[in-house]
């Protein structure tokens, strides 16, 4: 976490769900590694040394700030040692050079490579006269027709397309995934948000509010990091409420993910938000190839079935085959039936298969 690598996190924040700027976020990322290799470099000479301009806070008086506690205060980045300014930046002496640089070299790598790929579908295309797929899938024969039609065809088509078919309930997991792991003011936030879709619960009034979730992630994952990042520690300045008198203490700093030099904001946090805005951009996509005529003949349609219509009705609506008003074959039931009892009959075993153990006497 550094504020070299805040231009990444921004820009690509905002590029995942409005596709329109990657190939922006892809230039600006590619100037900016470039930029931060060379004042690596440049930082690595021995005419810089990190000791002439680095700073030693003194510890505070007690009328000075809320912490009681010397072994917290200890733990401080302003009075643990010696302060080097640069490191918030997101530049230190290292060595080797070649693996200190590595990260951004293979970044620089992986932009190249997708910019050559892109180049090379065009032109390929324009030199033979073609036209790009309607669908970016791997099977380009599989259609909505072979899901039924085998397990083969079914992997295939799920392959190509289990986003489209279940990318919401993806969300709405990763969501969920978001709030269990962070417990703090934003997964509150991320609650909030959640049922406000679920309010919604048809698909097309969830699709006119989805481009607004969007953005709130991106704008939100792109605070959080700001967070992180907090003030330069060099000037010796503490945050606010770590002055005397404020009431706070640092659970309540942890859990309103405030930046702190004691208990410093959960960089890993913004993992699972990325997940969350990375799918969540998946399925912006989805609601508007919805919209278009030659993705639907490919992969079906999300269109809800009526609650109201009767089994009698439902395969007048549905061209999908009925699996759940046909009636089975005779023995085909009876096996279900046998196999739940021994499912049931192996369960209530092995619940009573382990004694409870004898407690020792005293």
């Amino acid at each position: 976490v550094s504020l070299l690598n805040y231009v990444f996190l921004a820009a690509w924040a905002f590029a995942l769900p409005y596709s329109q700027f990657r190939p922006l976020a892809s230039s600006v990322c590619t100037v900016w590694t470039c930029v931060i290799i060379v004042c690596k470099m440049l930082y690595q000479l021995s005419t810089i040394d990190p000791k002439t301009f680095s700073s030693n806070c003194e510890k505070p008086l007690d009328n000075q700030t809320n912490i009681d506690n010397k072994t917290e205060l200890q733990l401080s980045l302003l009075y643990s040692g010696p302060i080097d300014p640069s490191g918030w930046v997101g530049l230190k002496k290292s060595s080797p050079l070649l693996v200190y640089l590595r990260n951004n070299l293979l970044m620089l790598f992986i932009l190249a490579f997708e910019v050559t790929i892109y180049r090379h579908q065009e032109y390929y295309r324009c030199r033979n006269k073609l036209t790009a797929p309607v669908t970016k899938t791997i099977f380009h024969d599989i259609t909505r027709h072979h899901l039924d039609d085998g397990l083969i065809n079914c992997a295939k088509y799920f392959i190509n397309y289990f986003f489209y078919k279940f990318g919401m309930e993806t969300c709405f997991l990763l969501s969920v995934n978001v709030v269990g792991q962070r417990m703090d003011f934003f997964a509150m936030v991320h609650v909030l948000w959640l049922f406000t879709i679920l309010y919604k619960r048809r698909r097309k009034a969830i699709a006119e509010i989805w481009h607004r979730y969007c953005c709130f992630l991106a704008c939100i994952i792109t605070l959080q990091y700001f967070l992180c990042i907090g003030i330069p520690p060099a000037p010796c300045k503490d945050y606010p409420w770590r002055h005397y008198g404020a009431k706070f203490n640092s659970n309540i700093i942890k859990w309103l993910y405030f930046p702190d030099f004691i208990v410093r904001p959960n960089s890993s946090f913004l993992v699972y938000d990325f997940m969350l805005l990375l799918c969540a951009s998946l399925q912006r996509q989805v609601f508007e190839d919805e919209n278009k005529a030659a993705v639907r003949i490919m992969a079906g349609d999300n269109v809800e079935i009526c609650m109201n219509l009767d089994a009698a009705s439902f395969s007048q609506h549905n061209p999908v085959p009925d699996f759940l008003h046909c009636r089975s074959k005779t023995y085909n039931r009876y096996f279900v039936i046998l196999l739940m009892k021994s499912v049931l009959f192996g369960l209530d075993n092995s619940a009573h298969c382990y004694p409870e153990a004898d407690h020792p006497q005293t």
